[in-house]
């Protein structure tokens, strides 16, 4: 009789089979096979929040492929993933098939390689309890999240809404930064930026900036003083800020025929340190920058990589260990062979002066290694072949990102330059790459010198010009940006990042403007209401600690009964006082006016939120049911004929901007309109996508390019 190998994916099903040949059948339950029910709270909360789990109805066929097949085997081992989820999973399969959870039945495999399903397979275990009821106490308290307050909107905003414990924290902040765009005021200042070259060098020349007047810093505002690193305090008394045209004015007035002299030249070398390798979040953050992948994307491929690909030489293999982690650490054999690799392609110069390892972020779970690749001889290039594109692209990332973490510093040469003229002091700086270290893989440098200067010498002028400035808001969040706060608030976990931001987005909290995280209306509204009566639950600390209580369920120091209690009370209470205080009330959702007039009736058109997006409402509504769909606009004006520009999306989901008169017109573009207009012709400019992030003018014949 085979023993039975149960797991959760097809894919490592298929790969794991492979490496223990014909004495095991490898079959996966795909995923949860029993939850809460559906179509009731299934929690028992008069006693000890007992769950009430039953079957997944769409997992009936699994459950008696998975019992039949269990009945015909010598054993069972349950190898399902080695987080929160699979333990859970783990246990739920015990259930059904009547295994004993606390024999060793579990195995766990961090990378799905000869060696990591060896390994697993001579270290089996009990099934974790601690791990388990740390999944248990998440679900229930979202549950109870999920099924207290989504009917308390229906009833006091609309049906059809949701609430989650995460997710609601998410909506807040991205609501919170909106708000701080919108009380922005912007602040405008002027630079003085001079272009200089040495007698020298005449055919060089370098830009040196005005930093301080009669010993004075000049101030940018918003952003401190960024011209005085090297110097530990500067009084208010002692800052100066150029403000208007007329003071930039007075200022190159006073310039006009001034003697610049060198008068100090610093050069120095700074060693610039490797980043760590990969963490979930820092992989999702680099790929969304890197590789233009949202989260949901990044997390798919890097599951496909973990369970397997045939590559030719190797067979079926997981390429990377697993991809939901927070820990820093890699394994000395990880260590040691990338030493090895790091010799053989780049030379011993390249190994740093003693091997390298990452402190931990407070609160990181060390279950997993850090995202590396599993069989580190195997480079990008080797496996292209048996790669899709997107598998590629990460593949590359993750190896490049790992090795470069195990390698030397760069080093470079610095050199900074004073300039001065009457009380006025301008600064120039630049430097050469001395030693590539790491960035000969990863975060390439590029020299960025200045010419030989002297102390003494007197540079010649070329330009001097005032540059006016306004202060920017702060941006809008993105994903990488999102799940780095998320992160730092300690806000969900490595597994949950990119499910909150799906979720969020297909409920229409939040809508993707060209990557952007808007709220909308909607969100606004429920996130208002949230902060007025269940202020815990928006609350990033009070999640936060809940998230630190989980993860001490899981180290077995806190019981998860205590945790649901806790919560419970003040929850109920809160809950029922927000219904006592809204008795009658409900809660109306803005409307968006618009310029457009219904078909129907002539009356002017709303823009409201429904159950399938945005869509055009007439404002006689009931009266008068017309509608319309969207037609978005982008901003500016097509460079052919002067009319409105849209944004509209591909088959594939991507953003594209064409002439709203398309058809006569055929201007399209994949490069973003920006705000600005053409100094030559005063067409609208276009933003390039990728790594040229150019700012031109897209009307044939202009050629204007944005310095």
């Amino acid at each position: 009789m085979a023993k039975l190998i149960i797991v959760e994916s097809p894919a490592k099903a298929k790969t794991i089979e492979k490496y223990l040949g014909k004495d095991f059948n490898v079959i996966a339950s795909v995923g949860h096979i029993r939850d809460l029910p559906k179509t009731k709270l299934g929690v028992d909360v008069e006693h000890d929040f007992e769950p009430l789990y039953v079957n997944m109805k769409d997992k009936t066929s699994v459950i008696r492929e998975l019992k039949s097949k269990a009945k015909l085997s010598e054993a069972v081992y349950l190898a399902t993933d080695p987080d929160r989820e699979g333990e859970a999973i783990s246990w739920h399969l015990a259930t059904i098939l009547d295994l004993d959870a606390s024999e060793p039945i579990r195995v766990s495999f961090s990378e799905i390689t000869k060696n990591g399903i060896k390994s697993g397979m001579a270290n089996p275990r009990s099934v974790d309890m601690d791990l388990v009821n740390a999944q248990q106490a998440r679900r229930i308290l979202d549950r109870i999240v999920g099924y207290k307050l989504s009917p308390f909107l229906w009833k006091k905003v609309r049906r059809g809404l949701s609430a989650g414990r995460v997710q609601s924290v998410a909506v807040r902040i991205i609501v919170d930064r909106e708000k701080e765009i919108e009380a922005f005021i912007t602040h405008e200042y002027w630079s003085i930026d001079g272009k200089f070259a040495s007698g020298k060098s005449p055919k060089k020349p370098f830009d040196a900036k005005l930093i301080e007047i009669d010993g004075k810093k000049i101030e940018i505002p918003g952003k401190g003083d960024e011209n005085s690193k090297d110097s530990k305090a500067n009084s208010k008394a002692q800052k100066i800020e150029i403000a208007t045209k007329e003071q930039a004015d007075e200022i190159l007035a006073n310039l006009a025929n001034a003697v610049f002299v060198v008068s100090k030249v610093k050069k120095s070398k700074r060693k610039k340190q490797p980043a760590p390798p990969f963490t979930t979040s820092t992989m999702q953050q680099e790929a969304s920058g890197k590789l233009s992948f949202v989260s949901k994307r990044t997390m798919k491929v890097a599951q496909e990589l973990y369970e397997g690909v045939n590559v030719p030489g190797h067979g079926a293999v997981g390429l990377i260990t697993y991809m939901r982690t927070d820990s820093l650490r890699i394994s000395e054999e990880a260590r040691s062979a990338s030493a090895a690799l790091i010799s053989q392609l780049y030379g011993k110069e390249y190994l740093p002066d003693k091997p390298r390892f990452y402190k931990e972020k407070k609160g990181a779970q060390d279950g997993h290694e850090a995202i590396r690749p599993t069989i580190i001889e195997i480079t990008p290039e080797q496996v292209k072949s048996s790669l899709t594109s997107d598998q590629y692209r990460l593949y590359k990332l993750i190896w490049e990102r790992f090795m470069a973490s195990q390698m030397a510093d760069a080093v470079l040469n610095t050199v900074s330059v004073d300039i001065t003229a009457k009380e006025y002091l301008f600064r120039a700086s630049g430097y050469t790459v001395a030693f590539d270290g790491f960035t000969k893989l990863y975060d390439k440098d590029t020299d960025s010198p200045l010419p030989e200067l002297t102390e003494g010498e007197n540079p010649v002028v070329s330009s001097m010009a005032g540059n006016q400035h306004f202060t920017q808001p702060p941006p809008r969040y993105n994903e990488a940006s999102l799940i780095k706060a998320l992160e730092e608030n300690g806000i969900g976990r490595p597994s949950t990042y990119a499910p909150t931001i799906s979720t969020i987005l297909d409920r229409q909290y939040v809508e993707k403007l060209q990557k952007q995280l808007k709220p909308t209306i909607l969100g606004c509204v429920i996130t208002d209401l949230f902060k007025e009566h269940f202020s815990n639950i928006v609350d990033t600390k009070f999640t936060a600690q809940m998230e630190t209580d989980l993860d001490k369920v899981e180290d077995g120091e806190q019981p998860w009964v205590n945790v649901l209690k806790e919560f419970y009370g003040d929850f109920e209470q809160t809950l029922a006082k927000a219904e006592s205080e809204m008795e009658g009330k409900r809660v109306k959702i803005p409307t968006e006016p618009t310029d457009e007039t219904c078909d129907l009736c002539g009356r002017g058109m709303e823009i409201k939120i429904g159950r399938f997006g945005k869509f055009m409402s007439c404002s006689g509504f009931p009266d008068c049911k017309g509608t319309k769909g969207i037609v978005q606009t982008a901003g500016g004006d097509c460079p052919n004929c002067g009319k409105k520009m849209l944004a509209k999306k591909s088959k594939k989901g991507k953003t594209f901007f064409a002439c709203e008169d398309y058809t006569d017109c055929k201007f399209i573009t994949w490069d973003s309109p920006v705000p600005e207009r053409c100094p030559q012709c005063n067409c609208t400019l276009f933003k390039k996508i990728g790594k040229d992030k150019k700012v031109y003018c897209a009307k044939q014949d202009c050629g204007y390019l944005k310095p």
